[in-house]
């Protein structure tokens, strides 16, 4: 868990306060302190990383049994699922594993996902994200859906 000492926003020239992404979180009276657990670091990083068009889904091969698991079972779904973060008191990394869909290009993908966890973190928390590191563990094809869906429980001889 991470704690961050909050700071008074600093004044502008016309006498507004203002706050900058990244920054210190300010309370009212600019005193105490915001602590920040890493699981709320991790469920953001994981909703960014699957808002990204091409993201199919997060983790790896047993990440995914597991959470496949963890769908049938009463309660939310496990936001976390594929992404793992190092949060310090004023900066985290985090490290996103994807399942990308075919015909994305995953440079582009992985800099869109880079792009909307770093927005998201530093908007929401006021931390620094030092890096955000992509790992694209499959790739998810169209057919693999219908094929599944086509499968019936009727023999295919008699």
């Amino acid at each position: 868990m991470t704690s961050t000492t909050t700071k008074p926003a600093t004044a502008t020239a016309d006498g507004t306060t203002a706050t900058k992404p990244g920054s210190a979180v300010s309370t009212q009276v600019g005193r105490g302190t915001t602590s920040i657990a890493d699981i709320v670091v991790s469920k953001i990083a994981g909703i960014a990383a699957r808002e990204v068009d091409g993201v199919y889904d997060l983790g790896g091969q047993a990440a995914r049994v597991v959470g496949r698991i963890r769908e049938t079972l009463p309660g939310s779904p496990d936001l976390t699922q594929g992404v793992t973060v190092e949060v310090g008191e004023k900066q985290a990394a985090v490290d996103v594993a994807i399942v990308a869909e075919y015909g994305v290009a995953i440079h582009d993908l992985a800099a869109g996902i880079r792009s909307n966890v770093i927005d998201a973190v530093e908007t929401m928390t006021g931390l620094e994200v030092t890096e955000v590191n992509v790992t694209v563990h499959d790739v998810h094809f169209a057919d693999d859906d219908e094929a599944a869906e086509g499968t019936s429980s009727e023999p295919r001889v008699q």
